[in-house]
């Protein structure tokens, strides 16, 4: 396994990783791309690393990976500072720097270029068909624990799962307190432009605008008219997502086309890592805080996949 340090991105370079296979090459690609929240090139989570684990599994396999500090870790503050919050969207957090890395995957002698794959995991997952369609041009799209769902339909079941496991008075208490945010996801789609930015989600940070400009492009609007190989994975343990509202409703968009294909995994957590708490997302630190690692079975099925591809 080699690896070789890259930047990603200009105005806002990143650090980040090119994992090369022993050998000469050229190898097919992957570009990973994280889910929510300021995420290093590692996919650090408590005491896990997902895109660590798969850039050496991968590599092990014959496969290249790219990866590389998400912008909102290494410049979220310079954002919020230079940067009216209202215009953050996907695009500035997500979907430019993932574009970024895709070139410079393609334009790396060792790689085969027309062999490059994006992997999405959680929010990169939502995004990932998104991404392919507003530049990547992959070979085949890999959706890692996503959804075809909108951001806010995600949270409100996620707020009202994480009440259930509560007893009064506190659950009366989580309840007022949610019924704000409710409310705000309420008027997403009626608001224009103009007001959604303006207009605080939590706090004075995050706009309305960001749900809404996303939402107006979900992914199902992609996946509708999809042709290229695609490969959707979940855990059956996991309690981000589920396997009834989110990895059933991709079947049901993709219904039986011959260029998708799908996998649930027993027993297996948002991160593809073993359960220790299964559904109850009121364990959420805890679930993370056991190091652990990508299943190899995992990566044999990914990599198994691309090859057909």
């Amino acid at each position: 396994m080699i690896t070789k340090k890259i930047i990603v991105g200009e105005k806002f370079p990143l650090d980040g990783l090119l994992t090369l296979p022993d050998g000469e090459g050229p190898f097919p690609a992957i570009v990973l791309v994280h889910g929510s929240g300021p995420n290093d090139m590692d996919e650090k989570v408590g005491k896990c690393y997902t895109f660590k684990d798969l850039a050496a599994g991968f590599a092990e396999r014959g496969i290249a990976t790219i990866r590389y500090d998400k912008r909102t870790k290494t410049y979220g503050k310079q954002m919020v500072k230079d940067a009216d919050p209202g215009d953050l969207t996907v695009w500035e957090e997500t979907i430019e720097d993932a574009l970024f890395a895709t070139e410079i995957v393609r334009k790396d002698p060792q790689i085969d270029a027309d062999k490059v794959f994006i992997l999405g995991h959680s929010m990169g997952a939502m995004l990932a068909p998104r991404i392919d369609a507003e530049g990547g041009n992959y070979a085949g799209l890999v959706l890692f624990a996503g959804s075809p769902r909108k951001l806010e339909e995600i949270m409100r079941e996620q707020i009202d799962n994480s009440i259930k496991n509560l007893k009064p008075p506190i659950s009366w208490i989580a309840n007022l307190q949610t019924k704000k945010i409710k409310a705000k996801f309420d008027i997403i789609y009626t608001l224009s432009d103009a007001d959604a930015k303006k207009t605080n989600f939590l706090g004075k940070y995050i706009k309305v605008y960001y749900f809404k400009e996303w939402g107006e492009k979900p992914a199902e609007m992609y996946l509708k008219d999809l042709t290229k190989p695609i490969f959707i994975m979940q855990g059956d343990m996991d309690f981000h997502v589920s396997v009834e509202n989110d990895f059933n409703k991709y079947k049901e968009i993709m219904g039986d086309r011959p260029n998708a294909t799908f996998k649930l995994y027993q027993g297996l957590n948002h991160l593809f890592m073993p359960t220790t708490y299964g559904l109850d997302i009121s364990k959420g630190l805890k679930e993370y805080k056991k190091p652990q690692h990508v299943e190899a079975y995992v990566m044999d099925d990914i990599a198994e996949w691309l090859r057909t591809c």
